[in-house]
């Protein structure tokens, strides 16, 4: 638990007896409390508060730890989510801390190639036409007392089938083509070049395979407060009432198929 909560919260939970004045004012913070579970802002403070104190604390090190403060955008479509979740599983491969997504730790396509069966994974993470890319096992990382009693949370499962009421709408072997595609086309020594075979996800939603390629590592910082194919943020714009959003340019550029 991240908060005890005044002793007037404490007193009601542990079922002490109390005035009616003081269960007022229990409800009230409790109000208060719910508000603040449902606001973004508030919990990335919490959030990023706790991780920079302790990363402060294992560098024996005072001050911002932070860069910057955190950015909310909306996926409006099926290519503003398929885009999003390539440049954050890729976040690693690009700051050098792994060489495959199967080595980046803390992302979740990693735990969904480790529950894949031990053969095929081998096989798969072992063999590519640019030779070995393995990189070593990731090292442990120290994790709070308080996160050990924590649930698992179950990964939302892939259906390209749309028959899961909540799923994301793609086959998990085909976005896994389109990462390890992208993945290799951000490695130095292959830079922007993709070969002549498309991934199956970036033909089935008319995105660009190249120009996918060349603004895959700064892609979403290239939109503002949404991100979509043109028609979805001009859809977008009207219903905000708004002239204009950062990232028509882009939006044209990556999720308009080019004419052959």
């Amino acid at each position: 638990m991240l908060f005890t909560g005044p002793l007037l919260v404490q007193r009601y939970r542990a079922g002490a007896d109390q005035l009616p004045a003081e269960v007022a004012a229990v409800k009230k913070l409790a109000a208060t409390y719910r508000e603040r579970l449902r606001d973004v802002s508030w919990f990335m403070r919490l959030l990023n508060e706790a991780i920079a104190r302790q990363a402060n604390a294992e560098d024996n090190v005072k001050g911002r730890f932070w860069e910057g403060r955190f950015r909310s955008q909306a996926l409006l479509d099926e290519a503003a989510i398929l885009s999003a979740m390539t440049y954050v599983y890729l976040n690693p491969i690009r700051a050098g801390m792994a060489e495959t997504p199967e080595t980046s730790a803390h992302t979740s396509v990693a735990e969904r190639l480790a529950a894949l069966p031990g053969d095929a994974e081998q096989g798969r993470a072992t063999s590519s036409e640019d030779g070995p890319i393995n990189a070593p096992d990731a090292p442990a990382v120290r994790v709070p007392a308080w996160c050990e009693t924590l649930p698992l949370q179950p990964l939302m499962p892939f259906d390209a089938t749309a028959r899961l009421p909540t799923a994301i709408p793609f086959s998990f072997e085909d976005y896994l083509e389109l990462v390890e595609t992208t993945g290799r086309c951000q490695r130095p020594d292959k830079r922007g070049r993709i070969d002549g075979h498309v991934p199956k996800l970036l033909d089935r939603l008319g995105i660009d395979p190249e120009a996918f390629i060349a603004a895959s590592t700064t892609l979403l910082t290239r939109f503002g407060s949404a991100v979509g194919t043109p028609q979805r943020l001009t859809a977008c714009c009207a219903e905000r009432q708004a002239r204009h959003l950062r990232g028509m340019r882009m939006a044209r550029k990556v999720f308009q198929r080019r004419a052959a």
